[in-house]
This record gives structure tokens, sequence and C-alpha cells, in this order.
């Protein structure tokens, strides 16, 4: 891959394929899913402060996963290269997801039997082995091991359908992108109409939705599709030079605005219509100022140094928040101090494992199978013929794209 990447869907090229300011932002929706999460440990013994928590954070889980799905549609699009194939795709986005989460999923089944003194359901695990769980109206089993790993279970379909997709989107004639983006954000709101008519009803506790409304509307990976495919819609805009109705400081006020006010809409709603905009022109406004050199605060080198680990911090959270909380003091709570000091802590203890299981783990992998022998080769003989003096580091034969760090 060159440093310009192939226009989504065509042949020309268009803009320098790193989006620095996409990979810092992850790291903000990671956390974000972090703190939603850490609400439910009920760390704040004090109403008043645990009222406050919820506040900020309550929305943060629904935005976090809806940013993650939307960026991978708009990167995977954004990378794309005219020469890749189908097979070649997913053995990078096997190796890029399925390490950690099977390492994650050991882990977690470990400490469910050994710490949490849970029986162990053979059936459930290979739904979560295979990522399967997502398919489940079960909630039970969508949820259970290391739940959030739903979210993989949607990416893998994400990724088989990919190809298809990238081809189909590259038809749509560049005047009418918008309008195809509309159609998508259409479908969305129209989503929580349908799931009123499941059979389902029965509510969950603190969401103030049914299952069956949840599964249909956040977690199934058929209708989480849609984020996906706006995702790859908006690399094409952003691609094409399309005009944005936003510039990136504009975007992110929308988000944020969206952010406050998305819990006063049904549930239904707010787990993801209300965001899927204001995110999507959040992702596009920033790959534009990447493109167009840009700096912005999510684009700094800490940032993006931080975002790298995103894909670890969100795989491993809830295991140290729930078993952290438990080695704390099992079902206690905090004066507001104390739980302020043990958020930190916690998170500071995820990010840590984070960025081990980067360094050791994903990484590694990463280079080592994540492109085929014969093309690392291959890369490796066009350089030395461009370039009569070796001038490479260990581990630049690799494509540009896995050199790079991974937005998915």
């Amino acid at each position: 891959m060159t440093d310009r990447p192939k226009r989504p869907g065509s042949g020309t090229a268009e803009a320098p394929s790193r989006l620095p300011a996409l990979t810092g932002m992850r790291f903000i929706a990671a956390a974000l899913v972090f703190f939603f999460h850490a609400n439910y440990e009920g760390f704040f013994a004090d109403p008043d402060s645990a009222s406050v928590f919820k506040t900020a954070v309550y929305q943060g889980g629904w935005t976090g996963v809806g940013f993650f799905f939307i960026l991978s549609g708009f990167v995977l699009a954004w990378s794309a290269r005219a020469d890749d194939t189908a097979p070649a795709f997913l053995r990078r986005r096997f190796f890029k997801i399925y390490p950690l989460h099977l390492l994650t999923f050991v882990v977690a089944a470990v400490l469910l039997v050994q710490v949490a003194g849970m029986p162990f359901d053979g059936g459930t695990a290979l739904l979560q082995v295979f990522l399967l769980q997502s398919w489940s109206p079960d909630i039970f089993v969508r949820g259970s091991f290391n739940g959030v790993a739903w979210s993989l279970s949607c990416e893998l379909l994400f990724y088989a359908l990919f190809p298809l997709l990238l081809r189909l989107i590259g038809r749509i004639r560049p005047e009418r992108l918008w309008a195809a983006a509309g159609a998508v954000v259409a479908l969305v709101f129209a989503l929580p109409f349908f799931a009123r008519f499941l059979p389902d009803q029965s509510p969950i506790p603190m969401v103030d939705i049914s299952s069956a409304e949840m599964w249909f509307v956040y977690q199934f990976p058929a209708t989480r599709l849609l984020d996906f495919v706006f995702g790859i819609i908006l690399a094409r805009i952003v691609a094409e030079g399309r005009r944005l109705p936003l510039g990136f400081g504009g975007a992110l006020l929308l988000t944020v605005a969206a952010y406050v006010v998305a819990p006063y809409f049904p549930p239904s709603h707010h787990l993801v219509a209300i965001m899927l905009v204001p995110l999507g022109l959040l992702i596009a406004a920033a790959a534009r100022a990447d493109t167009q050199g840009r700096r912005t605060w999510f684009s700094g080198r800490g940032m993006v140094r931080l975002g790298e680990v995103s894909f670890a911090l969100y795989l491993t959270h809830q295991l140290v928040l729930g078993y952290g909380h438990r080695l704390l003091g099992f079902g206690e709570s905090w004066g507001t101090p104390r739980a302020v000091g043990t958020l930190a802590l916690l998170f500071a203890a995820t990010l840590l494992v984070s960025w081990l299981l980067f360094t050791l783990v994903e990484r590694p992998v990463m280079r080592r199978f994540g492109t085929s022998r014969r093309r690392a080769r291959r890369v490796v003989q066009v350089t030395q013929a461009a370039r009569p003096v070796p001038v490479q580091t260990v581990g630049s034969a690799a494509p540009a794209e896995e050199r790079q760090p991974s937005l998915v």
C-alpha cells in the first residue's frame, strides 16, 4: 500500500492514508464505554454523587460502540487497496480481533468459574468462542463470559460482507452519496418501530427497554450493519471531495450536544439513532482535517498512542472493573473521594493491561500473521528495487496498512 490510498470504490488516489485524529478518538470512545460500565458497579455511596456520575456517563456506552461501528466501515473503506483480495482482507481481520478475543474469553471463563463460582455453560461458551452470541435474542447468552465481546459478533458479519459492500457502494454516483447516507439514517430511525412487534417484551432493569427491543435495535448484527454501511458511504463522501455540512469544530459541538440530549429520547432511539448522524459527521470531519494536514487535539502523539491500545482496553475493561471491585470489596460502595480514587485506579490498571496485551499479543500477532509471507516477500522485493540503499528497519516490510495503527 502506498502513502496515498485508493479512493473507496474507484481506482484513483485522493488523500494521505494516515488518519491520526481517528486513532486518537478511539481512546475517547473506549473510555466512554469504560465509565459507562463503571456506573453499574455502584462505587458511589453518596446518592448525589452517584446521580451526577450516572448523568455524565449514561450515554457513553451506546455512543462508544456506535462510534466504533461507524469507524470500522469508514476506515476499512478508506484503506482498501485495489490489489487486495477477500481472503487477504479476512486474514488481516481475523488476526486483528480473534487472538485477543480468545485470550480474554479464556480469562473470563476461568474467573467466572474459579472466582465467581458460576457454572460453566458449554453451549453458550461455543457461541462466544465462535462469535455467534449476538445472533441469539437471549440477553444472558450475549452478555456471558466477557460480555463486551458481543460487538465482535457484529463485526464478524461486517467483515464477511465488506468486499461485497465496497463494490456495491463504489457504484453509487458521487452526487448521490448523501442521498444514500440519508436512506441509511432513515432505516436506523425506523428500526425501533419494527422492534415493537417482537414477541418478548420483558423489561431490562436500569435501561427501561425490553430485552427484545434492545437486541433488535442495539445488538443484532443485521441491524448494526447499517452503522457499518454508513461509515463506508461517509468514506466515499470524504474521498470524493464532497462538501461536508460541518467542519471538525461544528461536528464536535453537535456530537456533544446530541450526547447531552439523547437520554431524554425513548431508549429505543437513544441507543443508536440519535447519535448516528453526529458521530458520522464527526468521523468524516476529522478525516478531512487529517487529509488537509490540520492538526486537532485528537491527532497528537499521546492520543494516538492511547488510541492504539483501545481495542485491548475495550476487551479487558469489564473484567478489570468487575473483578477489581470484587478484590477491593465485593458489592461495596464508598464515599466520593474514595470512589473517584477507585475509578482512577481501575482505569489505570485497565490501561496497563491493555498496553501489555497490545505490546505482547496484538501487535506481534498482526506483524507475524496479518499478512502472508508471499506478500511480505513481494513488498520487500519492490522496496529493494525502488531503494538501492537498504534503510528499512525490522518490521518495515509489512504493508502500510499493517504498520499504521488499525482503527477497527
